[in-house]
């Protein structure tokens, strides 16, 4: 039966924010210079005539969710124009019920429908992925979902229980076949870490083109403050884990990088390592033979490496591919392919132990993933898509209550620390890692807890007002 809290959306505006990295970032074999953000405002209703609004932001990740040898403006301008599209398609969406019944209904009905409709008519020479998609589509979900609980004067994370809900999880999502897992009569709040962590492990990325060697410093670094070098961060930021990313085509390169930051790592007291090689395997040999090497030869650094992260292309369905020797070594998690709980069903199957949650993915399919995935005995990580600004906040939110191997990666502060400073005057410990952890201590209250009217950002002219 329908409840008096139901809401549905009612209008949206859309804001593009660009902002430059300071150094660059490598993702797979492309190295990404800028970033545009979406970030979104929509209006939501309830059956009483009450409203309010929320907020949602994500990056348009390009490099990350569309791999290509299409021209990196082409794709940029596409995701744009899609944002453009979902203000439209989102401000009249005629559904009702909680953020999640809502969300996962876009998701189900309207998405796969626009995407097809949009590849049809981009004229570009290859369709944007769903992946791509799903991040464009983010930003209004996760604005939704601050909504409510703007609307309701309660943290989100208050509502995803059968005091608000309409429906429990066994309409949502379904259990492998062959478990006696069931989630009738359960909800989210049921798989949610209680209470959540204030302060949560901070992982900080080692991109493919970071510097960790003094002997690669050329002068052209930038002198703006902040470190350059591995060790410094580690130094400047307690950091106690580190994320490696590595080619996934150059086996003696990637052993090598490995080796080199293990070594920097043992150095300065850091316990925790992860591989991630950039969905550029093919063969789970490759990944296996690095893993083994490094059992033989660095037995230490390899008992430091907690997780891999998906070393696989990340088109589960064209590419299926049994992975069972590679969780055999170490926990595998999948990140780009885990597009939602369908995804890490068949994944499961395939051999993936773990899952790396991102909010990116939109909210709903986060919250609906980190069920599946709990309730079948999977690991989870929350990784990050170098969220600023108001991006950030869901994320580490997610993270603190999905309960993770091992904190939350965040690394905006490396990349971009100046674009976050507005929110950081409200929120200095989210967006700063000192003692090798973030700071959740200040996001509280309604929606998000993003305490929008205490930070003082000026916004761009709307690309879409709906």
């Amino acid at each position: 039966m329908p409840k008096e809290t139901d809401i549905r959306p009612t209008g949206d505006s859309l804001h593009f924010l660009p902002l430059e990295l300071r150094l660059p970032l490598k993702f797979g074999t492309e190295t990404v210079t800028s970033v545009t953000c979406a970030r979104v405002r929509l209006q939501v209703s309830d059956r009483k005539g009450r409203s309010a609004e929320g907020w949602g932001e994500t990056p348009l990740s390009v490099t990350w969710v569309w791999p290509s040898a299409l021209a990196y403006e082409a794709r940029h301008q596409a995701m744009k124009d899609f944002c453009v599209r979902l203000a439209k398609s989102w401000a009249a969406f005629d559904s009702t019920g909680h953020p999640i019944e809502i969300g996962n209904s876009f998701l189900r009905k309207r998405l796969p429908k626009l995407l097809v409709d949009f590849n049809a008519q981009s004229g570009l020479s290859e369709p944007m992925p769903w992946l791509g998609a799903l991040v464009c589509c983010s930003a209004f979900d996760i604005a939704l979902h601050d909504a409510y609980g703007m609307l309701h004067q309660l943290p989100i994370y208050q509502t995803y229980n059968a005091r608000f809900m309409n429906v429990d999880l066994a309409h949502l999502i379904a259990p492998a076949e062959g478990t006696k897992v069931s989630f009738a009569n359960r909800y989210p709040a049921d798989f949610f870490v209680n209470p959540p962590p204030q302060r949560l492990p901070a992982w900080h990325l080692v991109g493919g083109k970071d510097l960790i060697s003094p002997a690669a410093l050329d002068g052209s670094e930038p002198k703006d403050g902040y470190p350059v070098l591995l060790a410094d961060w580690i130094k400047r930021d307690g950091l106690d884990c580190l994320k490696i990313k590595l080619r996934g085509n150059d086996a003696a390169w990637d052993y090598d990088r490995i080796v080199r930051v293990g070594e920097i790592s043992l150095e300065h007291d850091v316990t925790w390592l992860t591989a991630d090689f950039n969905c550029t395997v093919t063969e789970p040999a490759y990944v296996n033979e690095i893993l083994d090497r490094l059992v033989q030869e660095h037995p230490r650094l390899y008992g430091m490496i907690l997780y891999v992260e998906q070393p696989f292309p990340y088109d589960l369905e064209k590419n299926q591919i049994d992975v069972h020797s590679v969780s055999a070594r170490k926990p595998l998690f999948m990140d780009e392919s885990a597009h939602d709980w369908h995804m890490l069903k068949l994944g499961r199957s395939l051999g993936w132990s773990g899952v790396a949650l991102k909010t990116c993915k939109t909210q709903t399919g986060a919250l609906l993933s980190l069920c599946w995935a709990k309730a079948h005995g999977m690991t989870l990580m929350v990784q990050d898509l170098t969220n600023p600004m108001l991006a950030q906040i869901p994320h580490l939110l997610l993270a603190a209550h999905a309960g993770t191997i091992m904190g939350v990666e965040t690394n905006s502060m490396q990349f971009y620390p100046e674009a976050s400073l507005p929110e950081a005057a409200v929120h200095p410990g989210a967006y700063q890692r000192r003692d090798g952890h973030v700071d959740l201590s200040t996001v509280r209250g309604a929606g998000f807890g993003y305490r929008t009217d205490a930070i003082r950002r000026s916004l761009p002219p709307a690309a879409a007002e709906c």
